[in-house]
């Protein structure tokens, strides 16, 4: 019985792998989309958002086997659980890239903004998305713990750039409409951010027990 047991935690460590994978390539694709115009981008992100979807069902009805057909406990339990939780915030990931493509298809050519601040975010959320995975691979809880501090940086970077824009839009009213274009795509980020601190905090969970606050402290779970 261990031996199916160890297949089938192989098995959802691979196929939690290669969700965040699609993340990260969802993330890059809308990014890359900021600087340079893909006709394709909506194809791209649907076909991409269809396959994470997929992975959570399966994901899902995974760890509902290893319960059911296992009654894991303890650690084992924790690593099935927090599966659980994980495949939700990857997935919302996945939709926010979507819905951000559509944004981005429709940004007009004829206004020229500085796309630095938000380009650096898009890098800095992939990053996030990317450790957290990583922690999760390599059982890091002190990477999975700098991910959620790295949040701090996003948010701040995520602030300037709405004062930037509110100043564009009270310099230039006919960029309005443009500028809060570029206000949801940073919103976006900032959202995926904040499911790779949730990803991150599920690591953490998993490994030792106990998850922990946004600061790094340790999160009351009682």
């Amino acid at each position: 019985m261990r031996k199916i047991f160890d297949e089938q935690l192989k098995l959802l460590h691979k196929e939690l792998i290669k969700m965040g994978m699609l993340c990260e390539e969802g993330i890059s694709v809308v990014m890359n989309s900021l600087v340079n115009k893909d006709s394709e981008l909506s194809e791209k992100m649907d076909s991409l958002n269809q396959e994470i979807k997929q992975l959570r069902r399966d994901i899902e009805s995974l760890c509902l086997k290893i319960i059911l057909q296992q009654q894991p406990v303890a650690k084992d339990l924790r690593k099935v659980s927090s599966a659980l939780k994980m495949v939700t915030d990857l997935e919302r990931i996945g939709e926010q890239a979507t819905d951000m493509s559509n944004i981005i298809i429709r940004l007009k050519e004829d206004y020229i903004l500085e796309y630095h601040q938000i380009y650096q975010m898009a890098k800095d959320t992939i990053k996030m998305v990317t450790d957290s995975i990583d922690a999760y691979v390599q059982k890091d809880v002190e990477k999975a713990k700098q991910v959620i501090l790295y949040d701090d940086e996003v948010d701040l970077k995520f602030k300037n750039i709405k004062k930037d824009l509110i100043q564009v839009i009270a310099k230039n009213p006919e960029q309005g409409e443009y500028a809060l274009d570029l206000f949801m795509i940073a919103k976006y980020f900032e959202g995926m951010a904040d499911h790779a601190v949730n990803v991150a905090r599920w690591v953490h969970f998993s490994l030792l027990g106990y998850t922990l606050k946004e600061n790094g402290e340790i999160e009351d779970n009682k």
